[in-house]
């Protein structure tokens, strides 16, 4: 057990990994190119040591260690402490939550493999939005979901924003990429899934999701465009939430836990 390290500078390159968390393109290509992610806030870090991700290293003010140290004190990672300035200074915005963690990366499973143990998936395409990524991984979290797979073009499941709206979801819900897209939708099918579009145009109600057995794949587009023409010709069937007429639709991340909220009722569970 290491003992927590004082830090006063701003400069120290031991906060590296902690550089410019608001640069976007700056943060894409460190945390891809030194295989990291950074978890953000109490609750997050709590998460993620009851993860599997290695912690790299945890930067916390004095305040933030003495509410962390509980689970603090066990980590063979470097614990740096430094005041509310220097955080600031470092990760260049104001840091309420007063506590940060680098975690690395792991390599993402193969989808025959993460399909084979699962139940209920749910597959995302196109969701490029950081905070609907996470709130989906939040839902999926609490209301059973096994796994999820992304199309190419999701957003990055493990940036910052992400990973603090899930509220640690993304860090226990198994995840991979599934390519290539949509012609990828075929390895589901071929484990067993019958696969559901979520979509306004749906030719049932989701209140019959709830009576189905099986394994059962939820298809999910992303907000304004939808799921494509082509992951909708992968469909085994359509499927909508019947709104008051005149709404054009319902966030993504809600529709997903209405969705995934019937799969959850399903006998079995």
């Amino acid at each position: 057990m290491a003992e927590p390290v004082d830090v006063a500078d701003a400069a120290d390159v031991r906060l590296a990994d902690y550089a410019a968390l608001t640069d976007a393109a700056l943060r894409e290509r460190v945390e891809h190119g030194e295989g990291l992610f950074i978890a953000e806030g109490e609750l997050v870090i709590r998460q993620l040591l009851r993860s599997a991700y290695p912690v790299r290293s945890v930067l916390v003010t004095p305040r933030r260690y003495e509410r962390l140290r509980d689970v603090l004190d066990g980590v063979g990672a470097p614990v740096y402490v430094a005041p509310p300035e220097v955080l600031e200074a470092v990760v260049g915005f104001p840091l309420h939550r007063g506590a940060v963690a680098s975690a690395c990366r792991t390599p993402l499973p193969d989808p025959t493999a993460l399909l084979s143990t699962a139940r209920t998936v749910a597959v995302l395409e196109g969701l490029n939005d950081h905070e609907n990524i996470g709130a989906v991984f939040r839902n999926a979290a609490a209301l059973g979901v096994d796994a999820l797979l992304l199309s190419p073009t999701c957003a990055d499941p493990l940036y910052r924003r992400s990973v603090r709206v899930s509220m640690g979801g993304v860090l226990h819900v198994p995840f991979t990429a599934l390519a290539p897209w949509p012609a990828g939708l075929a390895q589901v099918t071929a484990a067993g899934f019958e696969t559901v579009a979520l979509t306004p145009a749906g030719d049932v109600a989701v209140g019959e999701l709830g009576r189905r057995a099986g394994r059962v794949a939820v298809l999910l587009g992303a907000e304004g465009a939808g799921l494509s023409a082509g992951a909708l010709a992968m469909a085994d069937r359509r499927v909508r939430i019947p709104m008051r007429v005149g709404t054009d639709s319902l966030n993504v991340a809600t529709a997903a836990a209405i969705a995934f909220h019937r799969l959850w009722e399903r006998p079995g569970r």
